[in-house]
């Protein structure tokens, strides 16, 4: 495996690896030190902040199904200034890079929030979670209106110079067109995609299992889903896609790159084994040295029609 270029570009940041631990999933990084060498992935992705403090949802938070995992975590943070003062300092040891995630219910908040946080130089770059409901908007969510979409983008892109990761929902109706206006208003990159809504329900108790009733669905139950969103939203943009959606394997990596992913988030896949996405990237390289290629971008796109040519975006493309 020797040579091998497992490198990736995302907007201004570098990457060695392709691999970025999903928001939520891996902590800050520390949680994860005793258990793997965190010098060998991309990045971590942090846990997402608001502006004001979040005590989130009410218990039970977290139920096991087939495949996956429902969460209704709802958002639980310090908030800002807590996060600032208390936290951020501590990235600057970690061996990788940090990647900061915001959250808000405002267009307001969204900048506020980025604008504070991407002025440390703890944190490499920015991910939009843009799957919370607009306050302003009725409680219309921002990654299932383009309008909205381009109005918080937009806005955050103008506080920072940063690199910029929009985050979308998987609940839409045509992500490509979400990706599209990502991408209009100023968008480095878009990470696709967020957990898909869930329910389940305790039979004998005859309710609900989680306290919020409803939650988002992790886990391999959602891959194919998540591999079809990304190859929808590869050929409406040409920024870099971190695909991202139940990925335990580097063959199940594979069909994020080929369907036209540039990196990689690993979520659910940390709780069982901490050394899944180090085994992963070895086994990419394994893959590009058996097919005789030097470096993974020789495969992103392969396999969907189309990629990497000029393209307009007019609608379904399906």
């Amino acid at each position: 495996m020797s040579g091998m270029d497992l490198s990736v570009k995302i907007g201004k940041l570098e990457l060695p690896y392709p691999t970025l631990m999903a928001s939520g999933c891996y902590g800050s990084g520390e949680e994860f030190e005793a258990f793997a060498d965190l010098s060998k992935i991309g990045a971590v992705v942090l846990k997402s902040v608001t502006r004001e403090p979040r005590l989130g949802n009410p218990m039970p938070r977290l139920v096991p199904t087939p495949a996956g995992l429902l969460n209704a975590i709802g958002l639980q943070n310090p908030g800002i200034d807590w996060y600032l003062e208390h936290e951020v300092a501590k990235f600057a040891q970690r061996p990788c890079a940090v990647i900061g995630s915001v959250a808000a219910f405002s267009v307001d908040d969204y900048a506020y929030v980025t604008q504070r946080l991407a002025a440390r130089d703890e944190i490499a770059a920015i991910e939009l979670n843009i799957s919370c409901p607009n306050v302003g908007s009725e409680g219309e969510t921002f990654a299932c209106d383009p309008a909205l979409t381009g109005k918080v983008v937009r806005a955050v892109r103008a506080v920072t110079g940063k690199t910029l990761i929009v985050k979308l929902s998987p609940n839409v109706t045509d992500i490509a067109a979400i990706a599209a206006e990502a991408e209009s208003a100023g968008a480095d990159a878009l990470a696709v995609i967020n957990t898909l809504r869930g329910m389940s329900i305790d039979v004998h108790a005859w309710k609900p299992r989680l306290g919020n009733l409803t939650g988002g669905l992790s886990g391999p139950a959602i891959r194919p889903v998540a591999v079809l969103a990304v190859y929808e939203a590869a050929r409406a943009v040409s920024i870099p896609i971190v695909g991202q959606g139940g990925i335990e394997t580097a063959s199940d990596a594979l069909e994020f790159f080929l369907a036209g992913a540039s990196a990689i988030a690993i979520g659910t896949a940390n709780f069982t084994d901490p050394r899944i996405p180090e085994k992963i990237v070895n086994e990419l390289g394994a893959y590009l040295e058996a097919r005789g290629l030097r470096s993974l971008r020789d495969i992103v796109g392969k396999a969907n029609v189309g990629f990497g040519t000029p393209f307009q975006y007019e609608g379904d493309v399906g």
